[in-house]
């Protein structure tokens, strides 16, 4: 072997080795820098909080009573028949602003008011209006309160079933057109009828829509009311005729929303119900359960009693179909209704001073949870009663006092207990829990029978965060 092919050999070999050397401390790198956590570069992205500015506070009211089908050769045409009387106010400053609406086919309607905000901050206002009807086809009281419009709310209450003539009414506050889609829950389940899809209600306007035309024969319906464009405020005028008797009239305001809890207070029975359920039905719960089926457990409670009045009872409510539950064997005096289900539910306390000559009948509709200092307003008829419902297991301190003066009644609503207090009536109160509490007012006299529940005040302004 030369000199040359030995050194040509060597050289071969050490670039081999060489090599074979570098790929394994490649391979070992590689290995290494898998396993090892690399440096990270994290940066935050930038947010700035911001908190809107308030928006006018805007209410709306349900109007006059209003009567179907009293000219015989217009059946559909709607007449006034008792105007709605109207008590307003707010905690301080300037009165709010008032708007009359048009009620489409029939002329002046009701009553909105509009509160622009004061010092950086959005104005709480309060109003609740009151009519007495005593004609050959409508009589009885009707209580309602002014509320914010919605774009989407629940109407529990009424019937399509002959001897009704319920009126869904729409009012739209607002300066925009809405369009609005009523679905009807009834004992088929969710409809949506022809005369329920696209309904305009032009701004500053409210619309009549007969309940017999989109519900007619259901005897249990629930509408749930959906707008866009601009919310809505809606409610439902609900009357009777037995034979050629009127039974009675309420004006039903909104659900806004189904809860797993729903907590009906200061039901007032004016006379015993019959043990038995057979006759004379006065005192009835309709609920719905809208997405999905339901077990709801109902406890009826006497307001200012602790322990149930009747043997708390389940119900098993199937999804998309009302049902209607007695409430029977209750004496004269004032409830509470609770309903605990494992979905949400809607519903409602159709409750009666009798079925004959002279009686009228009310529906008592959910109170929401109050939990910051909110006004409420006591409207002219029957003296109110303040009954207010404490959930928690410990005492709450209310203060209820009227904004043009005078002494606060401080209230204590024991721990899973109740309070009913007496107030004036054409009066603006401010209502200030610690906790939150749920509560309403009842209006019971001589052929007159309303409730109203107490809605908290929506002036807080929630701060958002702003991702530039």
């Amino acid at each position: 072997m030369s000199d040359r092919r030995v050194f040509r050999w060597a050289t071969t070999s050490a670039r081999l080795l060489i090599g074979t050397a570098v790929s394994i401390v490649a391979a070992v790198a590689v290995v290494t820098a898998v396993s090892v956590p690399w440096p990270t570069v994290v940066r935050e992205p930038l947010s700035v909080p911001a908190t809107p500015a308030p928006a006018a506070s805007v209410i709306a009211c349900d109007g006059a009573l209003l009567s179907i089908g009293r000219n015989p050769t217009a059946a559909d045409a709607v007449t006034v028949v008792a105007p709605q009387s109207v008590v307003v106010g707010v905690a301080d400053g300037e009165p709010p602003a008032e708007q009359r609406l048009d009620t489409t086919d029939v002329g002046p309607g009701p009553l909105a008011y509009t509160a622009p905000p004061r010092d950086g901050q959005a104005v709480d206002v309060a109003a609740t209006g009151a009519a007495t009807a005593s004609a050959e086809d409508l009589s009885g009281f009707a209580a309602s309160a002014c509320r914010p419009p919605l774009l989407d709310s629940w109407l529990v209450g009424g019937s399509g079933a002959t001897g009704a003539s319920d009126l869904v009414l729409l009012a739209n506050p607002g300066t925009v057109p809405a369009t609005v889609q009523l679905t009807v829950f009834g004992a088929a389940g969710p409809q949506a009828p022809p005369g329920g899809v696209d309904l305009v209600v032009p701004p500053g306007t409210q619309r009549v829509v007969p309940l017999a035309g989109i519900a007619l024969g259901e005897e249990t319906p629930v509408v749930r009311v959906s707008a866009v464009g601009a919310p809505i405020r809606a409610s439902l005028q609900a009357s009777i005729t037995r034979t050629l008797t009127p039974g009675g009239v309420d004006q039903v305001g909104p659900v806004a929303q189904a809860e797993t809890t729903e907590v009906i207070t200061g039901v007032t029975v004016t006379r015993a119900t019959a043990a038995d359920g057979a006759t004379d039905e006065v005192t009835v719960l309709r609920m719905l359960a809208p997405a999905a089926p339901a077990t709801a457990r109902v406890t009826v409670t006497s307001v200012g009693g602790g322990e149930p009045v009747r043997e708390p009872q389940e119900v098993a409510l199937e999804a998309g179909k009302p049902l209607e539950l007695a409430l029977d064997g209750l004496t004269a005096g004032s409830y509470s209704v609770t309903i605990d289900a494992d979905t949400p539910v809607v519903a409602a306390v159709w409750q009666a001073t009798g079925v004959g000559e002279g009686d009228d009948f009310a529906w008592y509709t959910p109170a929401p949870e109050v939990g910051v200092a909110s006004l409420f307003a006591t409207p002219g008829g029957p003296t109110p009663s303040l009954s207010v419902v404490n959930p928690s297991s410990e005492p709450v301190a209310v203060a209820v006092t009227a904004v043009d003066g005078g002494s606060p009644l401080d209230l204590t609503i024991p721990a899973n207990g109740s309070v009913a207090v007496r107030l004036a009536a054409r009066t603006v109160y401010r209502f200030e829990p610690e906790a939150p509490v749920r509560a309403g007012l009842s209006f019971a006299g001589d052929g007159a029978l309303a409730g109203v529940p107490l809605w908290p005040a929506d002036v807080a302004t929630s701060e958002i965060v702003v991702y530039p």
